[in-house]
């Protein structure tokens, strides 16, 4: 199930809160049958939905920060693959060597190696009977760079001629942070499955058919017309409680 807005679950504890407080104020004429009805009942229900939202505030926050750490990774990931390169293009290293870089460089940074072809020469080829199917060029989801990466540092080891002076730019060092960046991605997703995880919860206790906050609400509202009115002020003073089923 997916919220439209994350503060409409925020409204509706606050307005349970709000129902709560005046069911206590009935006193004992607020007596219902139903087990799931009682006081008692809908305090804990309440609780429970407080803990699992409060949850979900903070996995959401976790995930942000695991998502900006990777970001800035995956940024500096870019500017040492380019500074690598051009450490290698400096280097005696062979043309063919520097060409099968350059194809990897490429995939990390989502370029072509030819120029995407225009509107007017794909409907020319159309016209000539041989249409043009170009693949995508972008290969920078995390996982896919995470891997043309690696093979970018197996290259490189390969090469002897590629042996900076620069202590970022050598091996060992593009293999820590090929491992960093690893770890960073991992916790993204980690992050990303928690929040997941804490909404589905969350949406169980609050949104689960005949059994969540907000469909016994319906109930305590029937229940309430049923004892004091419809236009009693016991009724009148819960009725314009809203709230919204993101089911």
């Amino acid at each position: 199930m997916a919220s439209k807005s994350e503060a409409g679950h925020s409204v509706n504890l606050a307005n349970h809160e709000k129902l709560l407080t005046n069911l206590t104020s009935f006193g004992t004429a607020y007596n219902p049958s139903k087990p799931d009805l009682k006081l008692e009942a809908l305090f804990a229900q309440q609780t429970d939905s407080k803990s699992a939202t409060t949850s979900v505030n903070a996995a959401e926050s976790l995930k942000k920060n695991a998502i900006s750490e990777r970001v800035d990774f995956f940024i500096e990931l870019d500017k040492l693959v380019t500074r690598s390169n051009n450490a290698l293009k400096a280097s005696d290293s062979n043309i063919k060597l520097d060409e099968n870089a350059r194809t990897l460089v490429r995939k990390l940074m989502g370029r072509r190696s030819k120029p995407k072809k225009t509107e007017e020469e794909k409907k020319a080829a159309i016209l000539d009977g041989k249409p043009i199917i170009e693949k995508s060029a972008s290969q920078r989801d995390f996982d896919s760079r995470i891997g043309n990466y690696d093979k970018y540092i197996s290259l490189l080891t390969s090469i002897k001629a590629y042996n900076p002076n620069e202590e970022d730019l050598k091996i060992s060092s593009l293999q820590t942070f090929n491992k960093n960046l690893i770890a960073k991605n991992s916790a993204a997703i980690q992050a990303n499955i928690a929040v997941k995880k804490a909404k589905n919860l969350r949406d169980k206790v609050m949104y689960s058919v005949n059994t969540g906050l907000v469909d016994t609400t319906v109930d305590v509202k029937n229940y309430v017309k049923s004892v004091f009115g419809a236009s009693s002020p016991e009724y009148k003073s819960i009725s314009g409680l809203k709230f919204i089923n993101y089911r």
